[in-house]
């Protein structure tokens, strides 16, 4: 599983936009796509779900039990 700067910093360059380019059109900060990128963790949910939404995901909280579950069934 891909983490999400990596998926976001793969998905963004397919498209072949840069950081800026792709921020104007998600409609965020062009410091909300390097911080995503960057790995950082103080993101807001909200934005990263906005960033997400340009390649139809969406980012939710899991319970550890609901994620436990699912390791469990993909080994």
């Amino acid at each position: 599983m891909k983490d999400l700067s990596t998926f976001v910093k793969e998905r963004r360059k397919a498209i072949g936009l840069t950081q800026e380019e792709f921020a104007n059109r998600a409609g965020v900060a062009l410091t909300v796509i390097r911080k995503i990128e960057q790995g950082k963790t103080n993101l807001s949910l909200d934005k990263v779900n906005i960033v997400l939404a340009m390649f139809g995901q969406i980012l939710a909280p899991i319970s550890v039990r609901e994620l436990e579950k699912i390791d469990n069934e993909n080994s």
